[in-house]
């Protein structure tokens, strides 16, 4: 199986985007176990679209409906990468999908590998300031899965960041938790990007204890972002993004 085939079988079960990555462009990052990476020399990323209504509802506060949209994303981002991984299990290979949505430590809010690290690994998209994968088409109306595996299989490329002088998402943040600091590939650390703190004590303390939402997320930074949204609403802003 090539990446071409493996990238047609991911669009074939849902998934919207696919892309592969170099695991050396990792080297270094943080994984749990420690030598979670060891086994293979591949990462595949794979993402679903959000729903543009959805988050065009948003305003300063998750709604009910995003909290049951995210949820049901990360489940089928979870039937993707397991079909995927056994396909290439198929195919001669080793495979492991990692959990859409797993946090492993509540404390410092981590999870078995950053998606959205090899999702910038992996071409999806750049690296925004708020820390969310960019993609050219999407912006960051996306959520994002991970399978490793050790087939050769041919990687993309990063792309370039195309954020520019926007700050969108940084006037926003209703935790004013984006610093606004800009990143050629990505940040050596999620604080350089984030007062990370007051991020995670918005979405714990606040908008998990919403009716209906009950979990810690906010969706806000994806709403606002001008990469993704409808071109009518945004020219202007895009204009000035590039």
């Amino acid at each position: 199986m090539d990446a071409a085939q493996l990238k047609k079988k991911a669009r074939s079960y849902g998934a919207t985007l696919a892309g592969v990555a170099d695991l050396a462009r990792l080297s270094g990052i943080a994984t749990d176990p420690a030598n979670l990476l060891a086994p293979f020399t591949r990462a595949v990323s794979l993402a679903v679209r959000v729903s543009d209504p959805v988050l065009d509802a948003i305003r300063d506060r998750p709604t009910p409906l995003y909290a049951q949209h995210y949820l049901r994303l990360n489940a089928l981002l979870d039937d993707v990468a397991v079909r995927l991984a056994l396909d290439i299990q198929e195919a001669g290979g080793q495979a492991l999908a990692l959990p859409a949505s797993q946090t492993l430590d509540r404390v410092r809010w981590i999870s078995y590998l950053s998606h959205k690290a090899v999702a910038v690994a992996a071409g999806l998209g750049w690296q925004g300031k708020s820390l969310l994968v960019i993609t050219p088409k999407f912006g960051p109306r996306v959520r994002l899965v991970t399978v490793l595996t050790d087939l050769p299989l041919v990687a993309d490329k990063p792309l370039k960041n195309r954020c520019g002088t926007c700050t969108a998402c940084q006037e926003a943040c209703p935790a004013q938790a984006i610093k606004g600091a800009s990143t050629a590939s990505h940040y050596q650390s999620r604080d350089e990007a984030l007062h990370f703190t007051r991020c995670m004590t918005k979405v714990t303390t606040e908008f998990a204890r919403l009716p209906m939402v009950e979990h810690p997320i906010c969706g806000v930074c994806v709403a606002v972002c001008p990469w993704g949204r409808r071109k009518a609403k945004t020219r202007g802003r895009v204009s000035a993004a590039k």
